[in-house]
């Protein structure tokens, strides 16, 4: 059987992402510089032998899979799904605030003086989960239990789905930090991160049942893409 290996990228830059507010189920698009991102990540990808895509069913996701599947050889030919569960965490009354009013709020909860001190320290994302729930006036982000069930079932079926069918290499477009807390659920010793880059590309292997980390936050592809343009 062939190994499974999860491509997951994390979608292109969009509007609130430049102008640095909190963008968890609310959602807009690529900047002009995000498509553009995507495309060159789209043909450094292109070659890849792609058994299936998926993405979350946020639009700016959809839109970058779109774009990437646009420039791939077979991109036509690749079965294409759109899952919920690889959504971003939500944020509830916070979506849409600045990104510094939220996360300078979130360290002072834990007791920590600030947000660079929150991620430098034994930090875990139950805590800020808690946090977030806590601050949640609207009643509509995720407890820990849920979060951590959504995302991990999510990416779990869809590799449990490509090792039943033979194996082989899947393209999964999702988000900052649901990317960075599938780390931490794979392997306990990842810090608690936050900061991907925008259409980086993280890759696991799963075979047997086990998830492992192949490669973190790869902008290589893009860079490569840039280069030989």
């Amino acid at each position: 059987m062939t190994e499974t290996i999860l491509y997951i990228v994390r979608h292109g830059k969009t509007m609130f992402n430049t102008i640095e507010r909190v963008q968890g189920w609310c959602d807009t698009p690529l900047t002009k510089q995000g498509q553009e991102s995507i495309h060159f990540l789209g043909k450094g990808i292109k070659t890849i032998d792609f058994a299936f895509a998926y993405s979350s069913d946020s639009g700016r996701a959809i839109e970058t899979t779109r774009i990437l599947l646009s420039e791939h050889t077979k991109g036509k030919e690749i079965p294409y799904f759109i899952d919920q569960r690889l959504r971003e965490w939500c944020f509830g009354s916070l979506e849409g605030g600045y990104d510094m009013e939220m996360w300078g709020v979130v360290p002072r909860i834990l007791n920590f003086k600030t947000y660079n001190e929150m991620f430098t320290k034994e930090v875990t994302f139950e805590q800020i989960a808690n946090a977030i729930y806590e601050l949640d006036t609207a009643g509509w982000s995720e407890t820990y239990n849920a979060l951590k069930n959504r995302v991990w079932n999510g990416f779990e079926d869809i590799a449990h789905r490509c090792e039943k069918n033979g194996g082989g290499n899947v393209l999964v477009v999702s988000h900052g930090l649901t990317i960075a807390f599938l780390l931490n659920l794979v392997d306990k010793n990842q810090p608690v991160r936050a900061g991907l880059l925008n259409g980086s590309v993280t890759k696991l292997t799963y075979k047997n049942g086990k998830f492992s980390i192949a490669g973190i936050n790869d902008i290589s592809y893009i860079e490569n893409a840039k280069h030989n343009a």
